[in-house]
């Protein structure tokens, strides 16, 4: 293939790309690694934030790693998908026990961390060091089959993996430690600013020359991916047990299992099985709250609020402990928990 679009990406990149987010215009692994595992699945307005209060908590992968895990999903809360908090600390410990503090440079080493898989293992690499490898994540996938006009459904592996190997033929070929870095930052500029999902930007886009999908009149039939995940729902029962002095009635949540590692409410699958670890208290008087729907990504949480007020800290028959506004300020909630909690 000729280099017709990593020129072009490259040269629109260093005009016209994306310059001022907080984890640009730095070679350090720690911070561009930082991001890609935030920016999975996350948007970059929402990480922006997120982004800032992590390196001002932890400025270095030596940092993130001597840190409680309680303190990182503290700082992770309202993110979601948590186990990417968790492999994230996994991760740092193993680049200072494993890497004395340093990330491997290439991607094939990257991958063999927690949390890193190919695409942003390639990410580190190209950014950081100039290695000539493809990202192909959600944004890239469009914007190449859009000017590949590749029609293949992303479904079935085999299609995947020969859209990994012309990403690969595609990439810049030479001054790579310049060009790899505009290219692949480009790409995903690209992906996130004009060829959007819907109401793609295509007349000032620098591929609209060779772009197939858009000489085909089409660029939102691509990519093709027809396999939909199912979504589900759940109802769950809360019981807010809490003290006439402010203190909360809290578990850590098992791994794997919704909210896995947080601290949360006592959960329960119906309202029958709470009023029965209620009443071997003695039946203490329960208040429901309005029950509201919590949106995960593959399911929807009808979550109902059941509170228990005592006067004091008496212990309960299930797991967990009873904390103080203070305490509680410092934990990893699930960010339905937190709200309630700070609502007066």
């Amino acid at each position: 293939m000729d280099g017709f679009l990593a020129s072009h990406v490259v040269h629109w990149q260093a005009q016209a790309g994306r310059h001022d987010l907080p984890w640009q215009n730095t070679r350090d692994p720690y911070r561009v690694w930082l991001s890609e595992i935030m920016l999975q699945q996350t948007q970059v307005v929402t990480v922006q934030a997120y982004f800032s209060r992590f390196v001002a908590r932890f400025a270095d992968v030596q940092a993130l790693a001597q840190a409680p895990l309680d303190e990182v999903l503290h700082l992770w809360a309202g993110l979601g998908y948590y186990s990417r908090a968790r492999n994230l600390h996994r991760c740092a410990q193993d680049v200072v026990a494993l890497h004395g503090g340093v990330f491997p440079q290439s991607a094939q080493q990257l991958q063999t961390l927690p949390g890193i898989g190919r695409s942003t293992a390639a990410a580190i690499a190209a950014l950081c060091f100039g290695e000539r490898v493809a990202i192909l994540d959600g944004n890239v996938k469009r914007v190449l089959t859009r000017y590949l006009g590749f029609a293949d459904d992303l479904a079935l592996a085999s299609n995947e993996r020969r859209l990994w190997d012309l990403a690969t033929e595609l990439l810049p070929k030479d001054h790579l430690l310049r060009n790899m870095v505009r290219y692949t930052q480009g790409m995903m500029d690209l992906g996130a600013t004009l060829c959007s999902s819907k109401n793609p930007a295509c007349p000032v886009c620098p591929l609209v020359e060779r772009c197939v999908a858009q000489a085909l009149g089409s660029p939102e039939k691509f990519p093709l991916k027809t396999r939909k995940l199912k979504r589900s729902a759940q109802s769950i029962w809360l019981l807010w047990a809490m003290t006439d002095d402010g203190a909360v009635w809290l578990s850590q949540r098992p791994t794997p299992g919704v909210w896995a590692g947080l601290y949360c409410l006592p959960l329960f699958e119906d309202r029958q099985t709470l009023q029965a670890v209620v009443d071997q208290q003695g039946g203490h008087s329960l208040r429901d709250l309005p029950s509201f729907k919590h949106v995960l990504t593959h399911k929807d949480l009808y979550l109902h609020p059941v509170v228990l007020r005592l006067a004091g800290r008496q212990a309960l028959p299930l797991d967990g402990q009873w904390m103080d506004v203070a305490e509680v300020a410092q934990l990893g909630l699930p960010a339905p928990i937190k709200k309630m909690l700070e609502t007066p």
